[in-house]
């Protein structure tokens, strides 16, 4: 069966983070497992995922080996289809699940961002916060690990779904595009080198069931595959969209974040 490791964000628990989501719900009419990681207190006292640490934005180093090593456990242990692995999460966990992208993409077959943060967006606590607000240190925006910042590369190019509200106000949604971005960057590294044209764009308006707006960006290939899709929620708060008001941080009202990233998978484990 395909995997999916599903990543919480600061101040939730797993239990929580698979209420809002309702990802189960969805895994039990696919037939696809998922695996909650919860992070430690002692780790971080709000549950974040360290994404801001460099010690914790490495293959084989801090988190991203603990996670990386916990996804071979169960992988090892259940029927996993080994080329059907994925990754998402929610604000700090979708910043770590960019970094498994980046620092694992032999495990991991695609990446889903909601609310998340570019890889190598901050370097401790205060470049964090600063990044958080869509600025860095120096005042202007930028999104590393691209050309503008050959310092950390971002060169992975994993097929990525991202969803960000265009009213957060504790990510601001400039890291979803810069998410964006270096997915942008990395799949043209990767044309250039093997002689494939460059992704081509297509964008749709649109509304969820309750009228919320929402503008979906795609990034095909030559065959017609989605790359990168990137969905862009007008009136959405720092909140998993579509999600159950029963679990955390959930915006009931908006289009389904889980069913959309599953469907995404689900294309992309097709054809591996």
């Amino acid at each position: 069966m395909p995997l999916l490791v599903l990543l919480h964000g600061c101040k939730q628990t797993a239990k929580e983070f698979a209420t809002g989501t309702q990802m189960n719900r969805l895994a039990e009419q696919h037939a696809w497992l998922v695996l909650y990681p919860e992070q430690s207190t002692h780790a971080n006292p709000s549950r974040c995922w360290n994404w801001f640490r460099p010690s914790d934005q490495q293959r084989q180093s801090g988190e991203p080996a603990l996670l990386a090593e916990l996804t071979q456990a169960v992988a090892t242990q259940y029927p996993v289809q080994r080329q059907c692995i994925f990754v998402a999460g929610l604000s700090a966990g979708a910043a770590m699940a960019v970094i498994l992208g980046q620092t694992y993409p032999d495990w991991f077959a695609a990446v889903g961002a909601h609310s998340g943060l570019p890889y190598a967006a901050a370097h401790d606590i205060p470049s964090a916060l600063v990044a958080m607000k869509g600025r860095t240190l120096l005042g202007r925006p930028h999104f590393p690990g691209t050309a503008d910042d050959p310092r950390r590369p971002a060169t992975q190019a994993l097929p990525t779904i991202v969803f960000h509200g265009g009213r957060d106000r504790t990510v601001r949604p400039s890291n979803g595009a810069g998410i964006v971005f270096q997915a942008q960057h990395a799949h043209a590294q990767q044309n250039a080198r093997l002689g494939h044209p460059a992704l081509r764009e297509r964008t749709e308006q649109g509304q969820s069931a309750d009228g919320k707006s929402y503008t979906r960006t795609c990034y095909l290939d030559a065959q017609g595959q989605v790359q990168i899709e990137s969905w862009t929620l007008h009136e959405g708060a720092h909140a998993w969209s579509g999600g159950d008001p029963a679990g955390s941080f959930t915006d009931p009202g908006g289009p389904n974040a889980s069913a959309e990233m599953l469907r995404f998978f689900l294309s992309h484990s097709a054809r591996t």
